[in-house]
């Protein structure tokens, strides 16, 4: 047996596990408060996986769930204590060669203060905190000086 490749992403209530294995057969998830197993059988190679995962929180087993598709097996583990951010998904600080941070997934939730926002919405508002009404008005500033710019003389003709 060896490992099924995974991905995580942490959010305010769950952790999210990813395990990429295509058609996968024979899924099998087993949640504790501490751990959870996982074992299937890949779909191409006919090779059993399986991954013990000891974690670095505890979660709810009754609320954890896991969802099946032909790609890969996705995994909710809902937390006991919600709102308390896992800087890992292990119990153990060691690199698993199996395991990696799934960034296209990954938000810094903790920093955001509103989580409704949409990213243009917080961009108009950054815009607007930062002001922009104090801008000289240059139509005004022409006015003031009443000469013509030297770019507004005739260009000689070319030879």
């Amino acid at each position: 047996m060896q490992p099924a490749t995974a991905k995580w992403y942490d959010r305010r209530d769950s952790v999210f596990v990813e395990f990429c294995v295509e058609d996968s057969k024979d899924v099998q998830l087993k949640f504790d408060k501490l751990k959870f197993d996982f074992s299937c059988l890949n779909g191409a190679d006919k090779v059993k996986l399986h991954n013990t995962v000891d974690l670095f929180g505890e979660i709810d087993p009754k609320g954890s769930k896991h969802r099946r598709t032909d790609r890969s097996v996705l995994c909710c583990l809902r937390k006991a204590e919600a709102g308390k951010s896992w800087p890992r998904l292990t119990k153990d600080k060691s690199k698993c060669n199996w395991l990696s941070v799934d960034f296209n997934n990954w938000k810094d939730w903790e920093d955001e203060s509103d989580e409704d926002l949409s990213s243009f919405d917080k961009f108009s508002e950054m815009m607007n905190t930062m002001g922009g009404d104090d801008l000289p008005d240059l139509d005004a500033a022409d006015e003031e000086h009443g000469a013509a710019d030297s770019d507004d003389e005739k260009m000689p003709d070319l030879e």
